[in-house]
């Protein structure tokens, strides 16, 4: 049975989580009581409860204390997590929000001038800890003009945390728990900041006032970036959703391809594609370059007309319920690569190939980018853009003029996702990577053949690392030479 204390007008607790009723209107975001269609009645976020949330932040406590220099979990800590504030592009006129990824991992709270605080419970050793989220309380002229807020009670009712405050209380908490122990550890992301306004009341009121009594501040993301690498089941399943939304995308904007099209109308039908399909938006501004426009890798313009024999290169993801996808795709606009294009693009593809096998269990994204260099270089060896006696070495450092990229990244709430995880750390099951290999031959190389000046071809899959071997989790985005051409003519 549910029991719930009141406190005060302001602040509420919850002293047992079972049974959690929730308020009978929306709350800002999807719940089980607005969206029954969308979430079961223990889901914070599609696919993902209200207890996987309540482990996340055990399991983050549970790491601290195995992380702590001085090895003892019984030491005070206190975590603090901001979400992130609105962005304005000018006055009154707002970006779309995304919140803050560690704050949103922990909480599945979507409002944003919202603050996270984990706290060791005095005499008793971690994971035990008491979570306290700060957020905005009702206002309804701003409610007005922004959209319903979740408050101290819905958010509490909803979110399971122990107990909810104003966030006008979060600087008065800090303070007291950065006086009131003599022995404490602080963990907060001081040098990335989410939130302009409260990050200067957390510097102020706790990260000065801990240093001052020589409390140790550490990095928070090193543990929590760890513990988000691997992906649990249910962010599997929402990372297949993710893959698969973007994949069926491209497909349509693959059909939609021909002669003259402007990339922004390709752009407009994946964005398109993509939302119809249940995304909430792109994952980042995507790469859609025509021509030797695909030798500029952060190519976003997305505004010049695809001439007839010019290739389309697309890099291209969506986020689905706080998850992301990263694919892309180079195809003959047309509907037929010529002879030089199909040689260039068969030779990355077979490298692609060869990356994908090597996402085991125990190996490294490093070891695979190594073994990519290596094989591309003997690529470009046999369409003698590079000499053909050179010793490894050579043959690599060359090749990076064609391939200046890493072979990939991991992937998960953000796209470049956990970048504080080395490239160098053993792949476990459960972590997503992207593999994209790729060569880009500038139109003004004298050194390559005339006939492959100007290609610039990159084929990136999304990769789950498992136990049983690589899940190819973009597979229903065709890249075949044959698949391609006749999905385009068709």
């Amino acid at each position: 049975m549910r029991q719930m204390l009141f406190i005060s007008p302001q602040i509420w607790c919850l002293s047992q989580q079972d049974g959690i009723s929730l308020p009978k209107r929306y709350l800002g975001q999807p719940t089980p009581f607005t969206h029954k269609h969308l979430l079961k009645d223990d889901e914070i976020t599609p696919q993902v409860t209200r207890q996987e949330y309540m482990d996340r932040r055990t399991a983050l406590m549970s790491a601290i204390g195995r992380s702590f220099s001085g090895g003892s979990s019984g030491s005070n800590h206190a975590v603090v997590v901001l979400a992130a504030d609105k962005k304005y592009m000018t006055d009154d006129i707002p970006y779309p929000f995304r919140q803050n990824t560690s704050f949103l991992y922990l909480t599945g709270f979507q409002e944003p001038d919202s603050a996270l605080v984990l706290e060791s419970i005095p005499g008793r050793p971690l994971p035990e800890h008491k979570a306290t989220l700060f957020v905005q309380q009702r206002d309804p002229e701003r409610e007005l003009w922004d959209g319903p807020r979740a408050g101290t009670e819905g958010a509490l009712q909803f979110l399971g945390v122990h107990e909810c405050k104003p966030i006008g209380d979060l600087s008065e908490k800090l303070h007291s728990l950065a006086n009131s122990k003599s022995e404490l550890v602080a963990w907060y992301d001081v040098f990335k900041p989410s939130n302009a306004t409260l990050h200067k009341e957390v510097k102020d009121t706790f990260v000065q006032q801990c240093r001052n009594r020589g409390h140790p501040v550490n990095i928070l993301e090193n543990v929590l970036q760890s513990q988000r690498v691997i992906k649990s089941p249910s962010e599997q399943d929402l990372m297949r959703t993710s893959a698969s939304v973007a994949a069926n995308a491209i497909k349509d904007v693959m059909a939609f391809s021909h002669p003259g099209v402007n990339e922004s109308i390709l752009y407009a039908k994946l964005d398109y594609s993509c939302r119809v399909r249940g995304a909430e938006f792109l994952a980042y501004p995507p790469v859609i370059a025509g021509g030797s426009r695909a030798n500029t890798l952060h190519y976003i313009s997305n505004n010049q007309m695809i001439l007839d024999t010019e290739l389309v290169l697309m890099d291209a993801g969506c986020e689905c319920h706080g998850y992301a996808s990263d694919i892309t795709r180079t195809w003959p606009v047309n509907g037929r690569f010529t002879e030089p294009q199909a040689e260039v693009y068969q030779a990355i593809l077979d490298v692609q190939k060869d990356c994908i096998e090597m996402c085991t269990v125990g190996g490294t994204l490093d070891q695979v980018y190594h073994f990519m260099l290596a094989e591309l270089g003997k690529c470009l060896q046999e369409m003698r853009v590079l000499p053909p006696e050179l010793a490894e070495w050579e043959l690599i450092k060359m090749t990076k003029q064609y391939c200046p990229h890493h072979v990939g990244h991991y992937l998960g709430m953000d796209t470049h996702d956990t970048g504080r995880v080395s490239r160098s750390s053993q792949l476990q099951h459960g972590m997503v990577v992207t593999i994209e290999p790729g060569l880009y031959i500038p139109e003004s190389d004298t050194s390559a053949p005339a006939k492959y000046r100007g290609i610039g071809i990159r084929i990136e899959d999304d990769i789950l690392v498992t136990t049983d071997g690589p899940e190819i989790l973009s597979v229903e985005c065709p890249k075949e030479i044959e698949e391609l051409e006749t999905l385009i003519r068709k």
